[in-house]
């Protein structure tokens, strides 16, 4: 691993830009799966050498430090000073209170690939009907075009809005992909994802329909198991 130096007394924490990091797109790379790794956990993990290992197993990154560093700088992840747990309501129940806070109007609805709604915000019933058939449409228009976007035109982001003529957001549709679903969050008004709330959002979505991981109890006892193999492997190899 790289000569980094962990700040002592840190646990690792996903931002909102890091939660859409994780679920923006469907291409797995080692930077994504370490996001969604962490997401996937009951708790945040602590900032040591022993999660350091356990991070390396499930990314398949030997310099996870690196990986680290590199999420920290682009605002992926930060260090608090407590230990964040994962939201423990369940996701039917918190999620249209999550999706309001995340609209200037309050007004959302978190929509599935089929068409059907698992939340909305001060959307009718059958208002939210038509926006999920909508994001059905538009998100398989942005698969179907993800080359032209992507390659083409070096476009980063693939979500769609209706705009006013100010080029306000006065609709947006984000795809968000989940442990091979893929969601849409259609948002009117002005849209807010740097809030807490989108990471509370996501973490639901990726405990629930996200790969398994183990908790955080177990994510460091396998980390010391394999940080003390290391070690061993270490000691047997310089005597």
């Amino acid at each position: 691993m790289s000569d980094y130096r962990l700040a002592e007394g840190l646990f690792l924490a996903i931002t909102p830009a890091g939660a859409y990091y994780a679920v923006s797109r469907d291409e797995p790379e080692p930077l994504r799966t370490l996001l969604l790794a962490l997401l996937a956990a009951d708790v945040s993990p602590p900032l040591d050498e022993h999660t350091l290992f356990q991070l390396a197993s499930e990314t398949g990154e030997s310099d996870v430090a690196a990986l680290l560093h590199r999420a920290q700088r682009l605002a992926l992840i930060q260090g608090e000073t407590m230990a964040v747990n994962a939201p423990v309501a369940s996701l039917e129940m918190r999620a249209p209170a999550l999706i309001a806070e995340l609209s200037g109007l309050g007004r959302a609805v978190l929509a599935e690939a089929d068409g059907f709604y698992v939340a909305r915000a001060d959307v009718p019933h059958e208002a939210a009907e038509e926006i999920s058939a909508l994001s059905a449409d538009l998100s398989a228009l942005i698969t179907r075009h993800r080359g032209l976007l992507s390659n083409n035109l070096n476009l980063g982001a693939d979500a769609w809005g209706a705009l006013d003529a100010a080029g306000n957001s006065t609709l947006g549709i984000w795809p968000l992909y989940v442990g091979g679903k893929r969601f849409a969050l259609a948002i009117l008004g002005e849209p807010r994802l740097n809030r807490p709330g989108f990471t509370e959002l996501i973490w639901l979505l990726v405990r629930r329909y996200g790969h398994v991981q183990p908790d955080a109890d177990e994510l460091v006892s396998r980390s010391r198991a394999s940080y003390a193999a290391h070690r061993l492997s270490q000691a047997h190899d310089e005597g």
